[in-house]
């Protein structure tokens, strides 16, 4: 792992703090950059700001960089904002980071990149997604993402940073936000019952998002540049793709015998159908990474009557995105 100091951008955020927290209980120096005031802030200031990037950098060897404007911005955020923030802030960072020598830099993105190759056609199998599938952005945020992945790869082939790109599943405890995701449909699944079933498929632990950015750092200079899907490992196989988008339910029910009694227990069901399967594959072999939670850990839990979530999940909680509730997601309270 590179010595001298780590600089995390957006340090006052979910994964910030979290990051933050990681570092510091390593020994790391870790310097936290948020527009934000918090615990975990140390220079307040926007990544957009190159003369303030350029002092955050001083004796940094490694940036870990998830500071972004979330999907739930685009309700109070023009388009404009998301490509200076999400782009030519990344990009500021990306060249300062080369011109100060930094050893490692690790992007955070998100399968939300993917976009509608995420959904395929009615009648067909789930998608198998891996780090090879083709992006179709169906927004603003996916594609500021997407490019600033691109922008990744191209200050790291020109000016030779090491850069390894994240993208991470559903980590965040708000419940779904998508159009195509009916009110019905919400109301019929508990928010608990929603984050264990996407375990099989679509989601993470923080804890172990922490992990594979710490690994990333590590390996980054051995790598020069790489992109990685980051999600809970999924126990399922390209052989059950039509299985899964034509009943769920039976599927799990070979694979996790013990589920439907626990399910029971709670009222929980397990959706009808399961239409993509992210899979992290790659970021186990070339990263090393090794995460902690799946469906198997959380329906052990759930048995016990225990949180499912890590512990550094339950410190952190739900940080929200506005200052006031929007939709389906938190204040920042």
């Amino acid at each position: 792992m590179p010595d001298g100091k780590v600089l995390v951008t957006g340090s006052a955020g979910h994964l910030g703090e979290a990051l933050m927290r990681a570092l510091r209980e390593a020994g790391h120096e870790a310097i936290g950059l948020d527009v934000l005031s918090s615990p975990f802030t140390t220079v307040r200031g926007s990544v957009t700001e190159r003369a303030l990037v350029r002092e955050c950098l001083a004796g940094v060897r490694a940036v870990l960089h998830p500071a972004t404007l979330h999907k739930p911005h685009m309700g109070s955020h023009g388009r404009q904002e998301f490509v200076d923030t999400n782009l030519t802030g990344t990009l500021a960072l990306l060249e300062e980071s080369a011109a100060a020598g930094v050893e490692s830099f690790v992007f955070t993105s998100t399968t939300s990149a993917f976009g509608r190759a995420l959904t395929p056609a009615a009648g067909e199998p789930a998608a198998w997604i891996t780090e090879d599938v083709a992006d179709v952005p169906r927004n603003i945020y996916g594609v500021t993402k997407a490019a600033a992945e691109n922008v990744c790869e191209l200050v790291s082939a020109e000016q030779g940073l090491p850069v390894v790109v994240l993208r991470t599943s559903r980590f965040f405890p708000e419940p779904d936000d998508r159009d195509d995701v009916r009110d019905d449909v919400r109301d019929a699944y508990p928010d608990g019952n929603v984050t264990a079933n996407e375990f099989l498929y679509r989601r993470v632990d923080i804890e172990d998002v922490v992990s594979a950015h710490l690994r990333a750092m590590e390996r980054a200079p051995s790598i020069g540049f790489g992109r990685y899907v980051i999600s809970a490992t999924t126990p399922f196989t390209p052989g059950d793709l039509q299985e899964l988008r034509d009943g769920a339910g039976a599927l799990v029910r070979r694979l996790f015998p013990d589920y439907e009694a626990e399910y029971a227990r709670r009222g929980w069901r397990m959706f009808p159908g399961i239409e993509r399967v992210y899979v992290n594959a790659r970021a186990r072999a070339e990263l090393g990474w090794r995460p902690r939670y799946d469906f198997r850990r959380v329906l052990d839990a759930l048995k016990a009557d225990q949180d499912p979530r890590s512990p550094l999940a339950q410190t952190i909680g739900a940080k929200g995105y506005h200052a006031q509730t929007t939709g389906v997601y938190t204040s920042r309270e």
